[in-house]
């Protein structure tokens, strides 16, 4: 009723109830919600979502740790990137880096501690965070700028992608794709069904029913097995195609887990949904909706098509470790043991740089060129393949 005070959302029973109640806005006739709508409300539904919880969701104390929270040799090897990215384009011009879904600012800070080491190639850059969840998006902001401030860069805040127009520079996105909108559809011997939850009375629970909607190009793989379960999001690559707008020159760097879909289907037929919560997979996300992280694998098959199409050129698809070693891991891991105060510290170094190459090893990066500047950069790519040989 009109004058009614807002909801007390402090308490997660509170929250999970709210999440339900957003969910029946959007159930058909029947009480079925598709996946991609289920996972978007439970992830992203304001004040109450996952991410919009006050809580950080990030490392030892949250839900789950990303690269960049193992250890700071991740993000001073992207800087290393970044910074071969705006040499191969030219110094001298101004240069956004765009990270999109940055969290807790874990990964931007290092990267503006690792730039502003350098203040001349400092000069010009600046650090764009576009992030979805008001909560995070106040967390990255303070955790970024306060690295900046002994950088002659500033750090701004954006609603998306493009939001102050055309640019050049780098677009980054860690661990963003897994956790977008996934559509999921099972293969029945047949035809190919909708996965998703129906609501019936208080009660939310995993439901299928007719496809709902067309499949973009490629078009649904024939022969599958009976029962195959095929992942992928519109929304991710939606996404490809907004940066391909608006990025006149420059880089796409893609970090995430997942597979081409041939790989998918035959590795993961049941499908790869995950839900955490505390560090700890649970096989429920229905009965709480809201109350764990869920994502799938990213269907790079798909992502790489959408990029194809936008007009993105790929210059490399390799695994994590790969793109690391390619990038200057090996150097900076040199310095981290060279300036370690102990051998405590030392040890830990060794160890967050094995679990950073051979603990992500379902990680790959997908590095895309604007088409103004892929000359420039292919070059980057033979640097790289004669630095790891």
């Amino acid at each position: 009723m009109a004058g009614d005070p807002p909801p007390d959302l402090s308490g997660e029973r509170t929250r999970i109830d709210e999440v339900r109640r957003e969910l029946r806005r959007f159930a058909r006739a029947d009480g079925f919600v598709p996946f991609d709508r289920f996972m978007d409300v439970c992830l992203y539904s304001e004040g109450v979502g996952f991410y919009e919880r006050p809580e950080s969701p990030f490392g030892p104390n949250g839900d789950f740790y990303t690269a960049a929270h193992v250890h700071p040799l991740f993000g001073r090897t992207v800087a290393e990137r970044i910074r071969a990215v705006r040499r191969a384009l030219g110094g001298d011009r101004p240069f956004e880096i765009v990270e999109v879904g940055p969290g807790d600012g874990t990964l931007g800070s290092t990267i503006v501690r690792a730039l502003s080491e350098r203040p001349e190639e400092a000069r010009g850059i600046s650090y764009r965070l576009v992030e979805r969840s008001a909560s995070l998006s106040v967390r990255a902001r303070d955790r970024v700028a306060a690295a900046s401030e002994t950088a002659a860069l500033s750090v701004v805040p954006e609603p998306a992608v493009g939001a102050s127009g055309p640019f050049e520079g780098v677009v980054l996105a860690n661990e963003f794709l897994d956790a977008l909108p996934a559509r999921r559809l099972r293969w029945d011997g047949t035809e190919w069904r909708e996965l998703g939850v129906r609501l019936s009375g208080g009660h939310v629970e995993p439901a299928e029913t007719a496809l709902l909607r067309p499949v973009a190009a490629p078009g649904l793989p024939a022969g599958a097995e009976p029962g195959v379960v095929l992942e992928y999001s519109p929304a991710a690559e939606g996404w490809i195609r907004s940066v391909a707008d608006h990025l006149v020159r420059g880089m796409v760097l893609v970090f995430d887990y997942g597979l081409e879909e041939p790989e998918l289907l035959s590795a993961h037929p049941r499908g790869t949904l995950a839900s955490v919560r505390r560090h700890r997979s649970t096989d429920d996300p229905w009965t709480e909706p809201g109350a764990s992280d869920l994502s799938v694998f990213v269907n790079f098959t798909r992502v790489r098509s959408a990029a194809r199409r936008a007009g993105l050129e790929e210059i490399a698809f390799a695994s994590q470790a790969e793109a690391l070693g390619g990038w200057g891991f090996p150097e900076q891991l040199r310095d981290a043991l060279r300036t370690a105060t102990s051998s405590e510290e030392e040890v830990r170094t060794r160890l967050a740089a094995k679990n950073l190459l051979f603990g992500f090893e379902r990680f790959r990066v997908l590095e895309l060129a604007a088409p103004r500047s892929a000359g420039a950069l292919r070059s980057l790519r033979r640097s790289a393949a004669s630095d790891s040989s």
